[in-house]
């Protein structure tokens, strides 16, 4: 078996084990920032694809659909879950920046490591800089929203 399957395999299993660490009380919000995220990721990973900017040679699925289920419906709204979940409501401005400077910092290095050394996705018409940009937004995107849906209570 390539390295790649096993890292998607892999991914599954952290993305699992991730989802294991949300508190009780919050699996509402968890939940809400899960299935908004696929929204997004659904309706932009079609059209990056389908544009030719990205290209995911292995992935499952592949007679389905073009881009990675791997990542934009299962590991990328668990990470935004998590992302909502923990997020520093009671901090100041500058930590709930840099809160989102990290994990989009995180996720876009994974993404440019993967991307030089295995076949998961290729740049066609893309820089790492975008993804880092889309990756911020798509958070921002989702935690207005879970901040909105959850109106009544402080999240």
């Amino acid at each position: 078996m390539r390295i790649e399957w096993w890292i998607l395999l892999a991914v599954y299993a952290v993305a699992t084990g991730i989802l294991f660490f949300t508190p009780k009380n919050k699996i509402r919000l968890a939940v809400v920032a899960f299935l908004f995220k696929q929204i997004i990721t659904f309706l932009i990973g079609l059209v990056v694809v389908q544009l030719g900017l990205l290209e995911y040679p292995i992935r499952f699925f592949s007679s389905v659909s073009r881009t990675s289920f791997t990542y934009e419906y299962y590991a990328f709204p668990v990470i935004c879950a998590a992302f909502n979940v923990w997020y520093p409501n009671d901090r100041s401005r500058l930590i709930q920046i840099g809160y989102y400077v990290g994990y989009a910092s995180v996720l876009t290095m994974a993404e440019v490591v993967i991307e030089k050394y295995t076949d998961l996705i290729k740049y066609i018409h893309w820089e790492w800089y975008i993804s880092w940009i889309s990756i911020c937004l798509s958070f921002y995107l989702t935690r207005s929203f879970c901040v909105w849906f959850f109106a009544k209570g402080r999240v």
